[in-house]
């Protein structure tokens, strides 16, 4: 098996050599694993792509190879550079160091390198580990995806759902924010969405008198509604959630026509 990784934190990142190792697990001793993650951090840049100016990439290793781009970008570069054409037969994103549960799925660099897998007709996972005082406390704290994450992997490949369809379908995979012997086990759930969670702006004045502003982040930690991905992932459950690229909201497509007719 030939596997292309990614992901959003930079290719220096530890959350990047658990999904190495991952990968490697799941390639077997004659498949491939090739790496084509971002030079520096792109957390937040969701499925961007460097449509305006091009970017450099640079081969540290072998099978190794740095992008100054995001995600999305170095899963092309991966595609139509590195691998000059020849398909990898699956793309894993990640891991992510913290939560891409709830709304921060919308904003997830991990995710837009998942996203952008499967619209290139590639099978894709996005892997994030949830972090919070329980892993802070550990030695390593990506513990529960190192310790679970091949076997979410393989279970996946063998009986998640791969269509072929125009939006294919790839997955979103959280860890929870727990020890890997803590881990309850694994809940098929929907994505949810903080209701006391927003992301604002922070203002500071430079010492040259000029203003800038901070993007802020709210709690992680408020739960979702029973059942969904944050939810399972605060009660030690690893999530897994089925996505698409299309966002239609295919539930108001009938009311809304008849509205307009």
């Amino acid at each position: 098996m030939r596997i292309l990784i990614t992901n959003d934190d930079g290719i220096n990142a530890p959350g990047l050599e658990v999904l190495q190792a991952i990968a490697d697990e799941i390639a077997g001793p004659a498949g491939e694993v090739w790496t084509v993650a971002p030079a520096f951090e792109q957390s937040g840049v969701a499925h961007c792509i460097s449509y305006t100016h091009p970017m450099m990439i640079a081969k540290l290793g072998t099978r190794r190879y740095a992008a100054e781009g995001s995600p999305a970008d170095c899963v092309l570069a991966g595609i139509y550079d590195v691998l000059q054409g020849g398909l990898p037969d699956l793309v894993l994103s990640g891991v992510n160091r913290g939560n891409n549960s709830g709304e921060n799925v919308l904003y997830s660099g991990t995710v837009g390198g998942a996203m952008e897998a499967a619209l290139q007709g590639l099978p894709a996972i996005a892997l994030s580990q949830f972090m919070g005082p329980a892993t802070e406390e550990l030695d390593d704290p990506f513990e529960a995806s190192r310790r679970h994450g091949v076997e979410v992997v393989r279970r996946l490949l063998s009986h998640g759902h791969w269509d072929e369809g125009h939006y294919r379908t790839f997955y979103n995979v959280n860890f929870p924010p727990v020890a890997a012997a803590r881990v309850k086990g694994t809940r098929v759930a929907a994505q949810g969405f903080r209701t006391e969670s927003r992301f604002g702006v922070e203002p500071h004045i430079s010492p040259s008198g000029r203003k800038f502003l901070w993007i802020t982040g709210g709690p992680q930690h408020h739960p979702t509604a029973e059942g969904t991905d944050v939810a399972v992932n605060l009660e030690g459950y690893i999530s897994v959630t089925p996505m698409r690229a299309d966002l239609t909201a295919h539930d108001r497509l009938s009311d809304l026509a008849a509205r307009l007719a």
